[in-house]
């Protein structure tokens, strides 16, 4: 009878232990599975944790020494307001290197990084942060990302530059002076060149005295802007321009020069004149009629002529070799004697002209004067005129 009972109290008891796990939903399993999943650490916690080398000893009564808390530092740190969003420029110094780029400090609750491709505006191939920026180097500093997980800031040096880049190429344009700029690269239709860290293209049509080879790469030349759109990030420049403008500073109406024949067109030749393109057209070769203008001039001979106009803006030059003839056809018949007398001939063409103009003048000059007694003798008839008829009425 006992060993019943105590089968019995045996029983009831497992029941009693077993009864809450049958009675369990599966929305407090998962919740009790939820707690017990370990938090994640962080970066400075991961690094921590592998630490292995000597570790400082604290005092317990350290915080009585320093004057302050642990607590009361942590409370410090998060009521203070750093206001740092991103584009705002700060101050920063480079307090060592890392992989990729350098640790910037910028006052922030963890140390800004600064990549290697943000590092400057103008990079060569294979060169290291170290080449580019110093330890203990104070500057300004870009922030261009929001917070990592730890805190951490993103900045650049590169996007100032950028912005201060186009300041600099918008002064030259507004005050059109000449500048030097290195070719980085060719293509097909051109050039590029680098205008204050900026890349700039260079049409073909407007590289002087030379085609756009691989020859020209590395080689700095003389330059004058054609489009500036910041916009767009377009920049277009042209060589001929700052040669041309630069040379016709020195060239006047009636200078004889001396040219190379560069090619023969059906309406005159394009000749060379000190690195400028100008136009000698089949009217201005001779005062004779040219039937066929192969046997009068030819690509690669060298001429004397005479500028007769000049586009100082477009730089464009019209030239002229019958001005310089002794006689008339003496370009078709002996151009070497043209080419001895230039000077002479030049001087007397000039001349002649001068003296045209000035009669030109005396005869608008009378021509202006005749008028104005015309008028005066007209006016003086009619104030007669009127006085008469006024002494009529009033008589």
């Amino acid at each position: 009878m006992k060993l019943s009972i105590a089968l019995l109290s045996l029983t009831a008891g497992a029941s009693a232990f077993t009864a809450p796990l049958q009675t369990s939903s599966p929305s407090t399993t998962a919740l009790q599975s939820t707690l017990e999943k370990p938090k994640q650490l962080t970066r400075f916690d991961r690094i921590k944790a592998k630490y292995k080398g000597p570790k400082l000893e604290i005092s317990s009564d350290v915080e009585s020494e320093v004057g302050f808390s642990y607590s009361a530092f942590d409370d410090a740190v998060a009521a203070t307001d750093y206001s740092f969003n991103r584009n705002d420029v700060v101050k920063g110094t480079v307090v060592q290197y890392d992989k990729g780029g350098c640790i910037v400090d910028i006052g922030a609750k963890a140390s800004a990084f600064l990549p290697l491709q943000e590092a400057a505006l103008i990079q060569e191939q294979g060169k290291s942060i170290e080449s580019l920026i110093e330890i203990d180097e104070e500057r300004n500093f870009e922030i261009i990302s929001e917070e990592d997980e730890n805190g951490q800031l993103m900045v650049s040096i590169r996007r100032i530059q950028y912005r201060e880049a186009w300041d600099h190429v918008i002064a030259k344009q507004e005050s059109d002076e000449v500048f030097d700029a290195e070719c980085v690269s060719v293509n097909r239709g051109g050039a590029i060149f680098l205008v204050e860290g900026l890349r700039a293209f260079l049409p073909g049509s407007h590289l002087t005295g030379r085609l756009p080879d691989e020859d020209l790469v590395g080689q700095t030349l003389p330059l004058k802007f054609l489009e500036v759109n910041q916009e767009e990030n377009k920049l277009v420049v042209s060589n001929r321009r700052a040669v041309v403008e630069a040379q016709m500073e020195d060239l006047s109406r009636g200078d004889v020069i001396d040219g190379l024949v560069k090619a023969l067109k059906p309406y005159g030749a394009f000749v060379e004149v000190g690195g400028m393109s100008g136009l000698l057209h089949i009217s201005q070769i001779s005062m004779d009629r040219i039937v066929d203008l192969e046997k009068v001039l030819q690509p690669g001979q060298k001429i004397k002529c005479m500028i007769i106009d000049h586009d100082k803006v477009n730089g464009r030059i019209a030239l002229s070799t019958k001005t310089l003839e002794p006689e008339p056809g003496d370009m078709i018949r002996d151009p070497e004697r043209v080419y001895e007398m230039a000077d002479e001939t030049a001087r007397i063409y000039l001349e002649k002209q001068e003296a045209e103009r000035k009669k030109r003048e005396a005869s608008a000059k009378d021509i202006v004067l005749g008028l104005g007694d015309a008028l005066d003798e007209l006016g003086s008839n009619e104030s007669s005129d009127a006085s008469d008829n006024l002494d009529s009425l009033l008589s």
